[in-house]
């Protein structure tokens, strides 16, 4: 490596040397040339540095802003896809394809009763965002700021047994035909769902237990919760009918 260098400041010497003295003031006057160019473009790169620094700050305070609690709560509804060169084709207008016009879109139900249809996600992955998660938007521009977590809804929270329920089929008498009807059609799918894929049954999604009250409808439904350690709910059949903001009660539930 030392060897090159030296042979190639020699060669140079010896162009110098060969060159005739206007020679060198037109090269000295080109180096001269190029270095002023340089100067310049570095001047420039540093005010445009200068000037994306001044955006980057300025979008930082606007997010902010933005990002300010408390937020508007929504849900969301729907995930599409869009192409913003068909978009374009249809209006005849100049669209920015930018990367989240190019990517997913979102249909979502905010808790002012209203369904908006956001071309621009926000600051959350759309590719993390499932239809039926309850996200945070602002409450003017109602762009998604953060997802919520699902213990966040408390209406389902307060529909849930805290205690593990402990009843036994044993605590209830004079239902033995219902009972075994209620584990053929609930318990056994849940504790031996193997043995029927194998024979290719399909359960039921469910039962429905009528009759007066007191007749041990709630302490089946108890017994039978406690076999199969799942969770308990208890709600009465209105809850499941209210027209309420974001998702109905009734599909939150079977979200669990």
């Amino acid at each position: 490596m030392a060897a090159a260098m030296v042979e190639d400041n020699s060669f140079e010497d010896d162009q110098l040397t060969s060159m005739s003295s206007d020679d060198i003031v037109r090269a000295s006057r080109l180096l001269d040339n190029e270095i002023r160019i340089l100067k310049e473009e570095l001047q420039r790169t540093n005010l445009e540095l200068e000037s994306f620094k001044e955006k980057i700050k300025d979008n930082q305070d606007k997010i902010k802003l933005n990002k300010q609690l408390p937020y508007l709560v929504g849900n969301i509804v729907e995930i599409l896809e869009m192409n913003p060169e068909d978009e374009a084709e249809e209006d005849g207008a100049n669209v920015d394809l930018d990367s989240q016009r190019k990517g997913k879109c979102v249909v979502l139900k905010t808790s002012t009763r209203q369904t908006i249809f956001l071309p621009v996600v926000g600051l959350v992955d759309p590719d993390k965002l499932k239809p039926g998660d309850l996200v945070g938007v602002n409450k003017d521009s109602y762009l998604i700021l953060d997802t919520l977590p699902s213990e966040y809804d408390s209406r389902v929270k307060a529909m849930e047994v805290d205690e593990k329920p402990t009843e036994d089929y044993n605590d209830i008498g004079g239902l033995e035909k219902q009972i075994q009807e209620l584990v053929e059609a609930i318990v056994l799918p849940m504790t031996h769902k193997e043995r029927f894929q194998k024979l290719g049954i399909r359960p039921p999604k469910g039962v429905l237990l009528y009759g007066p009250p007191g007749t041990g409808k709630t302490l089946m439904a108890r017994a039978c919760a406690a076999q199969t350690n799942a969770t308990f709910l208890k709600l009465a059949g209105p809850q499941l009918v209210q027209v309420i903001t974001l998702l109905s009660k009734k599909r939150r539930i079977y979200c669990l």
